[in-house]
């Protein structure tokens, strides 16, 4: 098992002056189908997505001891009873006593704390993303749709972005990003921090001709807030079509998803047409999938990543 780490590490290797914050195993890409290993710093996080993995389990720990000698160590057991996927995992602390800590990624740092739920802060498999992102947003004001902790408008704002408005139903989550702005000593203006519904806000920006120079939209599959409920597969591309209405011209809008039942070619293709309703000459800059850190990408449902980025 420690041979298999240290290959594993070793195929990783191009990230390490990038970030210090990267997956390291990714289960069937790497050999060990239903587990993933993720590196935040000194911080590890083992996932285990079907029972039968389970059984790798004291293996698995004694080699990354041996091998990297974590702070921390966190298990998390990603499936119920009938072997279906669980977004509140039951969680284990295997080595060390605190899951909190910092971790960089290019110019940006970021908190993580492994003991909250599935993710502990920041979605490895955008980094490539963020960071190109980052680079278009020298003068622009960007909107950060689904923010999550907010790592967009970090790096928007550390690259020259004039302001970043993240929505999140959240308060908690954007709380965190509040705390992200602090750590890369980034002042807040005013309005930058949005609770509540994604598409409650880009009908208000349509309905008052409020516009931005560039638009991230990376939603979650499913979501409930007051209510409301927000299906990737159904509501995404309605929204997408609203954001032509509100997206500058020579701007940009960054569209993502971790749905499985997409397809890449499929979904940059849609993406563009629903855009191009408003911008006739709005043009499919890239797509992507995850990042080389997921090997394997793709074979599993809990390994899948669709992106396209459109310019208008």
């Amino acid at each position: 098992m420690e041979d298999v780490l240290l290959k594993a590490f070793e195929k990783r290797s191009s990230l390490f002056q990038l970030s210090n914050a990267y997956r390291l195993i990714n289960g069937v890409g790497d050999g060990i189908p239903s587990v993933t290993l993720d590196r935040y710093g000194d911080l590890f996080q083992l996932q285990f997505f079907s029972r039968e993995a389970l059984g790798l389990k004291n293996k698995l720990t004694e080699a990354i001891q041996k091998v990297f000698s974590p702070a921390c160590l966190v298990s998390k057991e990603r499936f119920s009873k009938d072997s279906k996927s669980l977004e509140n995992p039951s969680i284990e602390v295997l080595i060390g006593n605190s899951g909190e800590g910092e971790v960089f990624e290019g110019k940006a740092c970021f908190h993580v704390d492994l003991m909250d739920t599935i993710n502990p802060g920041l979605f490895l498999d955008m980094r490539h993303i963020r960071l190109e992102v980052g680079e278009r947003c020298t003068g622009v004001n960007l909107l950060n749709l689904f923010s999550y902790t907010c790592s967009f408008g970090v790096h928007g704002r550390l690259n020259g972005a004039t302001k970043t408005v993240n929505a999140d139903i959240s308060q908690k989550i954007l709380d965190k990003g509040r705390a992200n702005y602090g750590l890369n000593h980034i002042s807040i203006e005013k309005g930058e921090f949005f609770r509540g519904n994604a598409i409650e806000y880009v009908n208000w920006a349509v309905k008052n001709s409020v516009q931005f120079g560039g638009i991230v939209l990376d939603p979650p599959s499913f979501a409930r807030y007051k209510g409301d409920t927000f299906k990737v597969k159904d509501h995404l591309m309605p929204l997408v079509a609203q954001l032509g209405k509100i997206i500058k011209p020579n701007g940009f809008i960054m569209v993502s998803s971790n749905y499985s039942g997409f397809n890449l070619d499929v979904f940059a293709e849609n993406t563009l047409a629903e855009i191009s309703k408003t911008h006739s000459k709005a043009k499919l800059c890239w797509k992507k999938s995850q990042d080389i850190d997921f090997r394997g990408s793709g074979q599993t449902k809990d390994s899948c990543l669709c992106a396209a980025l459109i310019e208008v």
